[in-house]
């Protein structure tokens, strides 16, 4: 196995990870929002918008 990878293999690894880290939080989000936290709710919904209009750029 080499030690180095392509540019393109890194990039979908990122965006791979990102799409992890992104369930990762909606799944804390729920758990937040079911627990009155609307507010924490928002937030990370804003973020996770942002994240996501980001990731055609890795894509």
């Amino acid at each position: 196995m080499s030690d180095e990878y392509s540019l393109s293999d890194v990039l979908e690894r990122i965006y791979q990870n990102q799409l992890g880290l992104e369930v990762a939080l909606m799944e804390l989000t729920l758990l937040a929002e079911k627990r009155g936290l609307t507010d924490v709710g928002e937030n990370v919904r804003g973020t996770l918008w942002r994240i996501g209009e980001n990731a055609g750029h890795i894509k």
